[in-house]
């Protein structure tokens, strides 16, 4: 059973595109690299036949998996986002309560989590935190090297 994925209009793009390229630009490559292969003889002591089949394999679990996620994506209408808690696509300004520091990030689905762009996946230990939560509230959320305990300022949708 897959799970359902919720994204943006911009990030089923971007999966598209990639699925695309995964297609139409390397499967062709793929098959190209082992009809050289073949052509240069024996295939049972052939090591570049062997890596350009596997190299092949890899690639068409990669479309699969990709076109799986595709057959499961959703887009999310960020407009009819509740902002009176924190949801997938909302964006959360906290504070952290032992250091003082603030951030913000926006819940995303995995495959468009971007920790440069404040981008976190809503399957991330700080995600799942914070899911649920509203303004006020406390997240108390176990990460590798402890505990940390988040305020929440502000919840939007962008």
């Amino acid at each position: 059973m897959s799970k359902v994925s919720y994204y943006t209009e911009e990030g089923l793009k971007k999966l598209r595109q990639e699925l695309n390229q995964l297609k139409d630009v390397d499967r062709p490559k793929a098959s190209q690299a082992i009809a050289e292969a073949r052509d240069k003889g024996d295939l049972s002591e052939n090591a570049e036949y062997d890596a350009a089949k596997e190299a092949q394999g890899m690639l068409e679990m990669q479309i699969a998996k990709l076109e799986n996620t595709l057959a499961n994506a959703r887009i999310i209408n960020e407009s009819e986002l509740d902002t009176t808690k924190v949801l997938v696509h909302s964006t959360v300004e906290v504070k952290n309560k032992s250091n003082g520091a603030k951030m913000e990030y926006t819940l995303v689905a995995q495959s468009e989590a971007d920790l440069k762009t404040g981008k976190i996946s809503v399957d991330s230990p700080i995600g799942k935190g914070l899911l649920g939560k509203e303004v006020g509230d406390t997240a108390t959320i176990s990460v590798p090297n402890g505990t940390i305990e988040l305020d929440i300022i502000s919840i939007r949708r962008n």
